[in-house]
This record gives C-alpha cells, sequence and structure tokens, in this order.
C-alpha cells in the first residue's frame, strides 16, 4: 500500500536454443542464477504495492505497516508476447516490515519522511516437473532504506517525490541455488500522486512511478537493466457508519512494468522484458484509529520476455500520530 519490494532473480536467454531450452534455462537461473550469459527479466521493485492512495504520506509520527505479497505464475511469454509451450510453476511470497516516521514540521511547504523496509522474510519455489527441475530458498531479503521523501497536502491532491536505496543484505552467491537478494545495489526515484475528483476527497484518481538502476552483482560483471514502473488506480469511498467512524474504499488498479536500457556485462541484443497487469483493490479504515486493512489482486494480462501470473497483496498499516489528534466535537 505505501511501500515497494521485490527480491528475486529472473533471467531467460533467447538465442541458441528451442523453446523448451529456453524456459528451462529460465526456470533454473529463476531460482539459481545459473549464468552469467543471460538477461534480467525483472526489476528489484515487485509492483502492486501501492494502488489507491499512491499519493498520499503518513500523518505526522510513526507508521508501522505489515504487508504480504505473493507473485505465482505457470506461464512464460516470448519476446513477442506468444507463450513458451512447457509446463512449470513459479511461486514468491514476502512478508515485508515497514516503518515510516514523519516528523511534525515542514520543508519547503511539504511533509519530509523517512522509511525502512526491514526485515523482510522472502520465499520462493519453482518445480518443471518434466525436467525434473526444482529450486527456490527462505531466508531474510534485501533491505529497502527511503531516507528522502517530501510530500505535499493540496486542495485537490497529494503528492510526494523521494529517493530509496535498495541494499543487498538478503543471502546471494553466484551459482547458489538458495539466493534469496539481488546481490547489487539499487537507486530508485519515486514520485506518488492522488488527484480527489470530488470536493469531499471520496473520489480518486493515482498514480505511482519508479525508476530502478542498479550496481555490479557481487562477485559478477553483470549491472542489470533499468526499470521503469507505473502503479494506478481509481477508488472510491463510501462511509460504512453515518459518522464516519468506519469506511470502505474499493476501486480498480493496475501496473505496467519495463526494461528501459539494454544489459551490461550481457547479451546486449537480448529483446526488453515488459509486463502489464490490472486487479481490485478493497480497503477498509478507521480514521479515529488510524488503522486500515487492505486487500489486492491482479492479474497480468500481457508480458513479453518474462513470466505471466498473478499478484496477491494484503495486511494493514497504524499510525501512532504525533501529535496527537484532537478528539471530534460532540
Amino acid at each position: 500500500m505505501l511501500f515497494p519490494y521485490g527480491h528475486t532473480n529472473i533471467f531467460y536467454s533467447t538465442k541458441g536454443t528451442s523453446l523448451r531450452m529456453k524456459f528451462l534455462m529460465f526456470a533454473c537461473t529463476l531460482a539459481c542464477s545459473l549464468s552469467p550469459l543471460i538477461a534480467q527479466q525483472r526489476g528489484q521493485y515487485m509492483p502492486g504495492q501501492f494502488g489507491l492512495n499512491a499519493g498520499v504520506m503518513p500523518a505526522p509520527g510513526l507508521t508501522y505497516e505489515e504487508m504480504n505479497v505473493n507473485y505465482s505464475s505457470s506461464t512464460l511469454k516470448g519476446a513477442n508476447g506468444d507463450t513458451v509451450p512447457v509446463t512449470g510453476g513459479y511461486n514468491v511470497w514476502a512478508i515485508e516490515n515497514v516503518f515510516y516516521y514523519v516528523p511534525n514540521f515542514k520543508f519547503a511547504g511539504a511533509n519530509l519522511g523517512v522509511a525502512i523496509i526491514f526485515p523482510t522474510l522472502a520465499n520462493g519455489s519453482l518445480a518443471l516437473p518434466e525436467y525434473g527441475v526444482n529450486g527456490g530458498g527462505f531466508g531474510l531479503a534485501d533491505t529497502w532504506l527511503q531516507p528522502f521523501t517530501l510530500g505535499w497536502h493540496l486542495n485537490r491532491a497529494d503528492v510526494f517525490v523521494g529517493d530509496a536505496l535498495w541494499l543487498p543484505t538478503g543471502r546471494y552467491t553466484p551459482g547458489a541455488s538458495n539466493n534469496i537478494g539481488y546481490g547489487d545495489f539499487g537507486n530508485h526515484v519515486l514520485t506518488g500522486s492522488t488527484f480527489y475528483i470530488t470536493k469531499n476527497k471520496a473520489t480518486s484518481a493515482n498514480l505511482f512511478t519508479d525508476w530502478e538502476a542498479h550496481s555490479n552483482k557481487n562477485g559478477t560483471n553483470i549491472t542489470p537493466v533499468q526499470a521503469f514502473t507505473d502503479e494506478w488506480g481509481i477508488g472510491q469511498i463510501l462511509p460504512l457508519k453515518k459518522n464516519f467512524s468506519q469506511l470502505l474504499q474499493f476501486g480498480v488498479v493496475g501496473y505496467d512494468q519495463w526494461q528501459v536500457t539494454s544489459n551490461s556485462g550481457l547479451d546486449k541484443n537480448a529483446p526488453f522484458y515488459s509486463v502489464h497487469a490490472a486487479g481490485l483493490q478493497t480497503t477498509y479504515i478507521l480514521p479515529e484509529k488510524s488503522v486500515s486493512l487492505f486487500f489486492k489482486y491482479y492479474w497480468q494480462y500481457k508480458a513479453y520476455s518474462t513470466s505471466l501470473g498473478n499478484t496477491l497483496v494484503f495486511g494493514g498499516a497504524w499510525t501512532i500520530r504525533d501529535p496527537k489528534p484532537k478528539p471530534p466535537k460532540q
């Protein structure tokens, strides 16, 4: 809902082998990062984590969010979007612990926010029965540190800009079969915006963007490609009680992710990947207690040179506000 996280290595070659062998190479390196001669086919950021309220920073104080992210796929798409005819399954879970602090002062008319996602537990599994391939791992994943975020609360919009660092704290060894981290540093330039279509702010249009760039992977000469991600959503809030103490938000959400640069240290002729998804989100909000619970599900409807699957995201957030809000007038 508030923050990004990704945690897997997905690779796939398109030259010098059959379609079935391409999928086998993709699957093996998905679990093991086996070869330096293949191209990374997924960004660090796992899309699907913002959706509605994409531009809204938490209120001043300390916010804790627990977010569960699952991505599952049994289909690989080729460079033209065609399905590679081979069976297999890929499943990844991440449990994120997000801490976000917003002090009670403003800079350049904006609130200043600092965030960290740590610890994150990740679990991935891969099965290719026809090839006898199984892989995956469980453990502590990489760390997301967001030292700079500026958020503005305007009359008809909430917007923010920020920068985040990806720290390779997860387990990673070239050629290992149980990697959890990416093995490289990353820099993520972020924007978020929520435009309120109605004056009472019940109806909103939302957009989040992330441009990511990476360092070399540890122990290799490979620099993963840069990627751009957008997430969008259109939502509506309805009161569940007349005093607005309980709210229900629901809407349509989606995401897109593209490779935007060629490979470095790899095959520069490998095709660029992209993936596109749409889905639904619902959020239960207790405004007076600064608590929210959310659920999202995305169906990937198009992909090129990467896997095609579904994303499930759910969890909750709680803000300890500072200063505490004044009680409503009776």
